[in-house]
């Protein structure tokens, strides 16, 4: 069996040293900027790196009661001229900005989303807010309809420089 074994061990060495590979041109090309690539990589390394990053800041608004609307609503068109689409997490509220972004949540579980204002209303009596169906489903409240929700304001501030220093 050692034999067997050897030969097929010369044989593979004669089948690997009957081949060459000739290097053209082109391969020399990509060899070059191969290695540029690894003293640039190298050379970045040991640099310090700066990211833009925006603040969001979350405003106390205070709780607010809120409903949900959804299936019979769901294609119409929204007080701001968009359509109504029951599956995004939107809220309808009287006077607050269209694009309005509020983070809302629930105190009886601690599930909270951040919705847009598209739309107006409730214009049922002591309701703040009317939320669309998914938001009304990710927070928790189809079952009760409505709830005293925790709402804050979501500003986005410019951004600030966070600078990294990078060193592998």
């Amino acid at each position: 069996m050692k034999f067997v074994d050897r030969i097929i061990l010369i044989l593979v060495l004669i089948s690997l040293l009957g081949f060459s590979y000739v290097i053209n041109e082109t391969d020399t090309v990509e060899i070059a900027k191969s290695k540029t690539n690894l003293v640039e990589k190298n050379q970045i390394q040991d640099q310090q790196f700066t990211q833009m990053v925006p603040v969001i800041i979350y405003k106390p608004l205070g709780i607010m009661k809120a409903s949900w609307y959804g299936p019979g609503f769901h294609g119409k068109t929204t007080a701001n001229g968009e359509i109504y689409n029951q599956f995004e997490l939107t809220a309808a509220h009287k006077s607050l900005k269209f694009g309005t972004l509020l983070r809302l949540t629930n105190p009886q579980n601690n599930k909270s989303i951040i919705v847009r204002v598209n739309d107006r209303g409730p214009y049922i009596e002591g309701r703040d807010l009317d939320l669309s169906y998914a938001s009304a489903r990710a927070l928790g409240i189809i079952q009760p309809g409505v709830r005293n929700l925790k709402v804050e304001l979501v500003q986005i501030t410019d951004s600030i420089e966070i600078v990294e220093s990078k060193s592998y």
